[in-house]
């Protein structure tokens, strides 16, 4: 607030001002160019701009007992309309002073009503909360909270180690939980490897035998339809490679050797040497 005593004078734009006669008001003073008379008339000023106000820091109890500091800060600005600069000026003799203090008050109860773990994660619930109940005050002395921030919730040193144990505690049971996980779904992959693996086997198992089996079927076939009716001519031969094995006497034509000779419908069989061949 400033106050005007010269008979003339000059409102910037985010200003606005009421004038006083003779101790009495007479006339809200809006920006430009205004003039007054000295000693009859009096001209107070109000700026009408966000004013940037902080929370000092102060020790308030939780719901559990536990003393913290806290602080924060807050936006205020009066209502540029006439009554409201009124109220700015004959409701409230410090209207900073008095939103500071109504601000640490209200702080205070809203950490009462909250334990330490709820206050830490509760900034934004109680900047609201807080903004909510100083706008019910505000607006009697013509002014508007914008915002409110919580800024710092600090627990004694003591809290502060217990919840750094805690808070490593957790970690650690965290990261053996992921190892855990991490080992048991290795050990389902390494387990399906192994099956994947086995039926592979399995598989290839059977089609190496179903081809054992084609070959053998393909071997049967092919003998019934080329040897059919030549087994006896077969035996003549193996027969007669047996005595050429042994030494034995064979008969010579003039065809060459005729196992026929030997082996056919001819009563002539076919001995070593140590034995001679009987008719």
């Amino acid at each position: 607030m400033r106050i005007i005593r010269f008979p003339i004078y000059v409102l910037r734009p985010f200003e606005r001002g009421i004038k006083e006669t003779l101790g009495k008001y007479s006339a809200f003073i809006m920006p430009g160019l205004g003039f007054q008379l000295p000693i009859f008339q009096l001209v107070r000023v109000r700026d009408v701009r966000e004013h940037t106000m902080d929370i000092q820091p102060q020790p308030v109890i939780t719901k559990d007992n536990v003393e913290i500091r806290v602080d924060g800060v807050m936006w205020v600005r009066p209502h540029p309309d006439e009554e409201s600069i009124k109220r700015t000026f004959y409701n409230i003799d410090n209207w900073k002073r008095a939103v500071t203090q109504l601000a640490m008050t209200n702080l205070r109860q809203e950490f009462g009503d909250l334990t330490l773990d709820e206050s830490l994660v509760a900034r934004e619930k109680i900047a609201d909360n807080l903004q909510t109940v100083l706008n019910t005050y505000a607006d009697e002395w013509g002014l508007t909270v914008s915002k409110v921030e919580i800024m710092q919730i600090d627990p004694p040193e003591d809290i502060k180690r217990a919840m750094h144990k805690q808070k490593t505690a957790e970690q650690e049971r965290r990261a053996m939980r992921l190892l855990a996980t991490g080992e048991f779904e290795a050990a389902e992959q390494q387990k399906l490897a192994m099956v994947q693996r086995a039926e592979g086997e399995r598989e290839a198992s059977i089609r190496v035998a179903e081809g054992k089996a084609e070959a053998i079927r393909l071997v049967n076939e092919s003998a019934q339809r080329y040897f059919q009716g030549n087994a006896q001519a077969l035996k003549q031969m193996e027969m007669t490679e047996a005595s050429l094995r042994e030494n034995a006497k064979i008969v010579i034509t003039e065809h060459g050797i005729s196992p026929t000779l030997l082996l056919g419908s001819l009563p002539v069989s076919v001995q070593s040497e140590d034995h001679p061949s009987k008719r």
